[in-house]
């Protein structure tokens, strides 16, 4: 039984205008700068957030100029967006996960690619090939060598995955650092020279050593936990095959029916801490949650 995502994940609805023919523009960023607005982000991806809305700062009172250490991340009601990190933050201080599904579009589109981007400067300060120094260019959307070389940020994709077995039930895992109630669908990083559909083979077969069949691409959503996107699919497998945890990542799965998953869903998400609940599954910023939601409305 195939189906389909009944809602865009929330990371994936993202309202910014990301304006990329600025990017390259130095006049026009340096034009723009008087009237930005600049997001402050820790090394732990928190920001500042009151009255429902994150707090961004006049541009002007980080530097007099677009900084090289800010990042350009799009226009928003007219004025430039920009991303800085900065470890002094204080105050009412909240990320991605903590929001979960309590943000708007434009909340999600600016701070999951502020997030991203950053966490890429972070590791990104000498080339790969020959180890020179880097420095920020077009925005903060490449960095270049003294001689030239110029890398662009860096996506590792990842596929997560709903096994399920063609009719009433899905597999369930939970990971060793989990709570005990917490499950979830499968995931796993896509390798060099590997497709995403052998990918979740693969994957599937480390993790709980079935053999799965029927895969279906489902959609993708950003994962800046440092900078993944995940890939979502389902398949189906046999629920008669031995479950085998030989990667040494799963501490245990289950086969799930339904009634289950609904009851779980009705029960909120991993932070409901509820006295005998057996199931609770991950929120609303996880593209897990949208999967698991459109499996479990169907008839």
């Amino acid at each position: 039984m195939s189906f389909e995502l009944n809602a865009v994940p929330l990371l994936s609805r993202s309202a910014v205008d990301r304006a990329e023919e600025v990017r390259s523009d130095e006049q026009a960023l340096k034009g723009g700068w008087a009237e930005a607005r600049l997001l402050r982000v820790n090394r732990r991806g928190q920001v500042r957030f009151a009255e429902g809305a994150l707090v961004l700062d006049a541009a002007v009172e980080f530097s007099a100029e677009p900084s090289p250490a800010a990042v350009f991340l799009g226009i928003g009601e007219g004025r430039h967006l920009w991303a800085v990190r900065d470890n002094e933050l204080s105050g009412e201080l909240t990320d991605l996960r903590m929001l979960a599904g309590g943000i708007d579009d434009f909340t999600a589109g600016l701070l999951s690619t502020a997030v991203a981007l950053l966490n890429w400067h972070d590791k990104a300060g000498f080339h790969a090939a020959d180890g020179s120094a880097t420095v920020t260019a077009k925005g903060g959307w490449s960095r270049v060598t003294e001689s030239g070389h110029e890398e662009f940020p860096r996506i590792d994709p990842a596929v997560i995955c709903l096994i399920h077995d063609g009719a009433d039930r899905i597999l369930l895992a939970r990971q060793h650092a989990w709570p005990k109630t917490l499950f979830s669908i499968l995931a796993g990083f896509v390798e060099a020279g590997e497709s995403l559909e052998r990918c979740v083979e693969r994957e599937m077969k480390e993790e709980v050593g079935l053999d799965v069949r029927e895969i279906h691409y489902l959609g993708s959503q950003p994962w800046p936990f440092p900078r993944s996107l995940m890939l979502g699919f389902a398949a189906v497998a046999n629920p008669e095959q031995p479950l085998a945890f030989s990667d040494g990542e799963i501490a245990e799965a289950h086969w799930f029916t339904r009634a289950e998953v609904r009851a779980a869903l009705s029960a909120g998400d991993w932070s409901a801490q509820q006295e005998g609940v057996r199931l609770l599954l991950p929120g609303s910023i996880s593209i897990a949650r949208t999967i698991v939601e459109s499996w479990a409305a169907l008839d």
